[in-house]
């Protein structure tokens, strides 16, 4: 990996683009998990007010 640290210290716009890259990745690690309980419960109570079937 010296072939890319020494890209990105030589190369600033790659060093932003992979920046941004790296932070875009976190946001999205971020959205994947689990919904929080409390949004569990949300959508549990919403549920409820659905007709009951047949």
């Amino acid at each position: 990996m010296p072939e890319i640290e020494e890209a990105l210290q030589h190369d600033p716009e790659l060093a932003t683009a992979c920046a941004d890259l790296l932070l875009a990745q976190r946001t999205l690690e971020g959205l994947r998990c689990e919904p929080r309980p409390a949004v569990s419960a949300r959508i549990l109570e919403y549920s409820r007010t659905f007709p009951a079937g047949s």
